[in-house]
């Protein structure tokens, strides 16, 4: 083994002595994979559900989670045919928890892109012009912010009728406001640096900063913002079905499920805790895909 140079040897060489090492080389491979486990372990999760809700019908044949038969009624789990059980009146309940997350994901995403197209777009047009056109739209996105969120979609669905497209809307006005005030906060974070003084120098037209400059570095709070939101939605969604406020019976739920599940959970729990655990795990992974992705990106 080669003997270290006396620190006084770099500085008659010019140069600065090497370092210690902080942190090992296995401290730094853990690290790198617990910062990948807890993106993917929830992404692949996230896939999962995904695929089951929306692939696995295509390919596998599910029963009708609507129609079921008398003769089989509260079958117990891991019975012939039925892997879930089936309910009071013979229902499939897996084909109702694979069709009632269609329906959760397909209200939440939904949502989620019309709150990013419309609240987005709003909010980066109030920060980036600033003004009355700030003043006007911030009054409107704290009025709307101010009612509580399920209250306020009760109010609307209750007006509009109970439907899956209703139920969009009436959530969407909750969406729209909170991806708004997120999109206008980031907006405000990068007007004044230095590449946006630049690009307005440059004479660059207003709407070409915007998509090229603005839109680019505010996605990331954006999209990890709307993850997390997502899984609010998907909760609202299922406490307005709950409700009776929601998507109307028959169609599958897993809002529905639950509130139907309250009549038997005494003699059939699972009825009611499969998709509540279903609701509850979405949401979760959900959630730490937001983190995750928030941590990897660097967004506030």
């Amino acid at each position: 083994m080669a003997a270290q140079l006396p620190e006084t040897a770099y500085v008659a060489a010019g140069t600065a002595p090497p370092l210690p090492s902080l942190v090992s080389d296995r401290q730094l491979r853990a690290h790198r994979l617990g910062r990948a486990l807890r993106l993917w372990i929830p992404a692949g999760f996230l896939i999962l559900v995904l695929a089951m809700c929306f692939l696995w019908p295509l390919i596998y044949k599910l029963p009708s989670p609507t129609n079921g038969n008398i003769i089989e009624a509260s079958e117990p789990p891991f019975s012939p045919g039925h892997i879930l059980g089936t309910d009071q009146i013979g229902v499939d309940i897996f084909s109702q928890l694979v069709y009632g997350g269609q329906v959760a994901f397909e209200v939440g995403i939904s949502v989620t892109v019309i709150g990013i197209a419309i609240g987005g777009t709003l909010g980066v047009i109030a920060a980036y012009f600033g003004g009355w056109v700030d003043a006007v739209i911030s009054r409107v996105f704290d009025i709307l912010i101010a009612f509580p969120a399920l209250v306020l979609a009760l109010v609307i669905a209750e007006g509009l009728g109970p439907s899956e497209m209703h139920v969009i809307w009436a959530l969407a006005v909750f969406g729209i406001p909170a991806v708004g005030r997120v999109a206008r906060g980031a907006t405000l974070t990068i007007r004044g640096l230095p590449f946006m003084t630049a690009a307005r120098l440059a004479g660059t037209r207003r709407w070409r900063v915007i998509t090229r400059h603005v839109v680019p570095n505010i996605m990331p709070n954006i999209v990890t913002f709307s993850l997390l939101g997502l899984g609010i939605i998907i909760i609202l969604e299922g406490a307005l079905d709950f409700l009776g406020y929601g998507i109307p019976a028959p169609t599958p739920s897993w809002g529905n499920m639950i509130a139907n599940g309250q009549q038997i959970m005494s003699v059939q729990p699972e009825y009611v805790l499969i998709p509540s655990i279903a609701l509850l795990i979405t949401v979760a992974a959900l959630n730490m895909l937001g983190d995750a992705l928030r941590e990897r990106w660097g967004a506030q």
